[in-house]
């Protein structure tokens, strides 16, 4: 069975005013042709609003599912749920979730938000099970912690078929909680699979940019200048680290600098790379190298189960294809 892709759309941050919605559609259709199931929409305090940006995804594609950032502190669980419904009315198109119980930590304070980090998870548990209920065309009474609603409908109603996946992060104990109990896929930070990381979670999904080439030393070459040492984001990743609460960033954090196993094929170098993590270019990690060698890899996280993998932003078509071409090579490895 062949994993789940979802693909990242670029930020509006990044990205000229002028040339911001091409810059989505051309994603967005690179993503399609590709074999993704979905583009990842971030969201926080200083980007487009990522549902304005999902539907110019949408316009621009044919069956493409925008994974949309949902934070439950920008907006009411009914306006989430509506977003959905509304979107599949207008469209005759899915909407999956990707639901978020913390972000960056000055934005929630910005937001008067200082609920502590596991707290978030159980608010978002509670916003989820709202919104899904609506979502089912339940009427929805409830009065919990967070949120009390009185006898309400969703309308317009979503046609079943177009329910959305749910994805939340799951790098945390508590995160893995909420993803069992709202049915989400639970998406990890990962680590490189080597001997001593042999307790890594199984199933779910993770979070990871792919740089494969044919030949390794070229896909070095690529992740180097695509990502070069960058004093400034150094700083600003030293910086982010002070303030941070989130379980995902400190994991990350403390495995840089850290040996990664060499795994036992010829002598290409293990594909694991924290370099664009280090200098604040991107929040995952990296697997860097030949087609084989990055599949190997990709092939083990199948073998332990993992069904979804979120990709980072891709600069162009080409990228996803060579991306394709080592999903390729795992699953029929995974296969034979």
């Amino acid at each position: 069975m062949s994993p789940t892709v979802y693909s990242t759309c670029p930020q509006s941050k990044d990205v000229p005013a002028r040339d911001y919605l091409d810059a989505v559609a051309a994603t967005a259709r690179w993503s399609e042709e590709a074999g993704c199931a979905g583009m990842l929409v971030y969201t926080d305090n200083g980007i487009a609003d990522p549902w304005l940006v999902a539907q110019a995804a949408i316009a621009a594609t044919e069956r493409l599912a925008p994974l949309v950032a949902v934070q439950p502190v920008y907006m009411h669980p009914y306006t989430a749920a509506s977003m959905v419904s509304s979107l599949a009315y207008l469209h005759g198109r899915a909407v999956h979730l990707n639901l978020l119980a913390g972000g960056f930590k000055n934005d929630l304070v910005a937001l008067g938000d200082h609920t502590a980090h596991d707290d978030r998870y159980a608010r978002t548990v509670e916003y989820t099970r709202i919104l899904t209920a609506l979502l089912r065309g339940e009427t929805v009474t409830h009065h919990g912690r967070w949120h009390h609603v009185e006898n309400l409908r969703l309308a317009p109603s979503l046609p079943p078929e177009l329910m959305p996946e749910l994805l939340i992060s799951g790098s945390s104990p508590a995160g893995r909680a909420a993803a069992g109990e709202i049915g989400a896929t639970p998406i990890r930070y990962p680590e490189p699979l080597g001997a001593e990381t042999a307790e890594v979670p199984t199933g779910g999904g993770v979070r990871v940019g792919i740089i494969a080439r044919d030949d390794a030393d070229q896909a070095w070459r690529v992740a180097h200048e695509r990502f070069p040492p960058d004093r400034a984001g150094q700083v600003a990743h030293a910086m982010a680290m002070r303030v941070s609460d989130s379980h995902w960033h400190h994991q990350l954090a403390a495995r840089a600098g850290a040996p990664t196993p060499q795994a036992d094929l010829d002598a290409e170098p293990e594909p694991y790379w924290l370099g664009p993590f280090e200098n604040y270019r991107t929040f995952c990690p990296y697997l860097v190298g030949s087609h084989d060698r990055v599949a190997a890899e990709i092939a083990r996280h199948l073998e332990r189960g993992t069904e979804v993998f979120v990709l980072d932003i891709p600069p162009d078509p080409d990228d996803l294809g060579h991306a394709g071409e080592v999903f390729a090579r795992a699953t029929a490895a995974v296969q034979v």
